[in-house]
């Protein structure tokens, strides 16, 4: 009888989970094609504003899919915890990266450790986050779209 709860639980917040996770993809498709399409002159300094607010949807979409994504069961759980992870790393490691920075150039003694950091945290927030979210949202479709019943896994 429990088990039967946590299906139905399970199958309530799908249709949540799925509108989070469209929202997501769109919000990263708008924040990419911020950076590859180019803009006129006149456009070149209006971006910044439309960029920032995205990246707080983008944040603020991917804390709710973590929150929601703890429900779940087996690799479905996985995925969604993967792109909602990833979906918040861009903005924590460009603090810690920036914060990093930071003390590399305050504290001379430990500076090579810092810019190691801070490296490692530019890298983590441009190039492994996105990566990973894409491959997050890529096995999150796969098993919401799945007939099996995701909790089985």
């Amino acid at each position: 009888m429990e088990r039967n709860n946590k299906t139905e639980l399970i199958m309530k917040n799908k249709p949540l989970i799925k509108k989070l996770l469209y929202s997501l993809i769109i919000v990263f498709s708008l924040v990419l094609a911020c950076f590859i399409i180019p803009l006129p002159p006149p456009f070149e300094g209006t971006i910044f504003p439309l960029i920032a607010i995205l990246g707080l949807i983008f944040l603020t979409l991917g804390i709710i899919l973590t929150i929601t994504a703890r429900k779940e069961k087996g690799k479905l759980k996985l995925f969604l915890m993967l792109t909602g992870i990833s979906a918040i790393s861009p903005f924590l490691f460009s603090i810690l990266h920036n914060l990093f920075y930071g003390l590399a150039e305050t504290i001379e003694s430990l500076r090579y450790i810092f810019e190691a950091l801070h490296a490692a945290s530019f890298i983590i927030s441009i190039i492994i986050a996105p990566i990973l979210f894409i491959i997050g949202v890529i096995g999150s479709i796969i098993y919401l779209r799945s007939k099996t019943d995701p909790t089985s896994q």
